[in-house]
């Protein structure tokens, strides 16, 4: 049977992905300082204007302003007639402290103020967290969400570069993959909308694009007669980044993840510390899933944690292989829970998540990359 799976990635300079790493631009700059500072902070960007908000309790001084200029700065923003100027910018900053209410079930869980011995912070909100690997590719990450990530950083790399010298920061990609009997086979589609500077002909840029991003990228032997390519299907795109349409943090959490390929459990990562669960697990489940996988008891495997605020235990752990595993699932889970401390502070320690490394995660995806310590390889048999 033959079907066709889609995912999409955008570039650092499309403005939600801008917002989100603004938001761990800050967050890096406060753990820089403070291991233990709490941070959650949401960034909006809009014409000519960027808002800072949400809660951060620590004790680093952080210059906040001009982490927001220099973080755009880098991703390219200087002219607001297209898109954005970080030089001249209004910045707003409304942040507060971490609310008290739940701080203390943060501080200290539930099962240790019961007595259980469990000396941990409680999850700092209730939620449900997915991780996922499969053997599609190197990086064990579903092949359409691997490709467009791949062209995202490229069109990223050419306009920094001065490879293709007048595009712009504002971009998405888009991959669909025709699968066979759920192995892939060819790419049917590639999408590309890119901005770029007013004289540029859309036949350059369509000759450009292909040439110079999609054909070093893609595999050939992926590529065929039929497949299809949009380059700029609209035409025109010179208005970009907050000037063309309004950006968020957390906006983009199926970019952010697996592209569609597996179940999300709605909460983004950006701007939050390891301390909130909707990062610090996804990670973790993340990190449980490629292990189940590389070490040969699935070919797929989808992780699910459960965790309830103000407690530090998962309320729940949920394990699927799809039918590709080599031992039972309740082996694979008896594993997880025997190796395994999957508390907050349990997760932080293991995966050492209490330092400046999130700046690095913010674009082209946060699983596949191997200096990431939740892409880490272990041996599930001596453990």
């Amino acid at each position: 049977m033959r079907k066709l799976f889609t995912s999409e990635s955008v570039t650092e300079g499309h403005p939600d992905k801008l917002c989100d790493y603004i938001s761990d631009s800050i967050l890096d700059s406060y753990l820089k300082e403070d291991k233990n500072a709490r941070v959650a902070c949401e960034t909006v960007a809009g014409k000519g204007e960027i808002y800072i908000t949400g809660e951060i309790t620590s004790t680093a001084d952080v210059d906040i302003e001009k982490v927001v200029r220099d973080t755009i700065k880098e991703v390219g923003y200087e002219n607001s007639e297209y898109d954005i100027d970080y030089k001249t910018c209004s910045i707003r900053i409304n942040l507060s402290k971490q609310s008290p209410d739940i701080a203390q079930g943060v501080d200290k869980s539930l099962e240790d103020k019961e007595g259980e011995n469990v000396e941990s912070e409680g999850a700092g909100d209730q939620g449900i967290m997915f991780g996922y690997a499969c053997d599609e590719t190197k990086e064990l990450m579903p092949l359409p969400i691997s490709l467009a990530h791949k062209l995202a950083k490229r069109l990223t790399q050419v306009r920094k570069e001065n490879i293709i010298n007048y595009l712009r920061p504002d971009g998405k990609v888009q991959v669909t993959v025709e699968y066979e009997d759920e192995k892939p086979v060819r790419v049917d589609t590639i999408v590309v909308s890119t901005q770029h500077l007013p004289e540029v002909d859309m036949e350059t840029l369509k000759k450009d694009v292909i040439g110079k991003v999609i054909k070093p990228i893609v595999p050939n032997e992926l590529l065929d007669n039929n497949t299809r390519y949009f380059i700029n299907p609209t035409g025109r795109f010179v208005i970009g980044g907050p000037l063309g349409d309004s950006g968020l943090t957390g906006r983009k959490i199926i970019v952010d993840t697996y592209g569609g390929f597996a179940r999300h459990g709605g909460g983004a990562f950006s701007g939050k510390d390891a301390t909130k669960v909707d990062r610090s697990a996804s990670y973790m489940a993340r990190f449980i899933a490629k292990n189940v996988v590389t070490n040969g008891y699935a070919k797929k495997c989808e992780i699910q944690l459960a965790y309830s605020i103000g407690v530090a235990k998962p309320v729940a752990i949920y394990v699927n292989t799809y039918g590709t595993n080599i031992i039972p699932e309740e082996e694979i889970m008896n594993k997880i829970k025997d190796i395994f401390d999957l508390t907050p502070r349990g997760i932080i320690n293991y995966l050492d998540l209490q330092r400046p490394i999130y700046r690095q995660t913010t674009n082209y995806g946060h699983f596949g990359k191997e200096n990431l310590p939740w892409e880490k390889i272990i041996d599930f048999s001596k453990k």
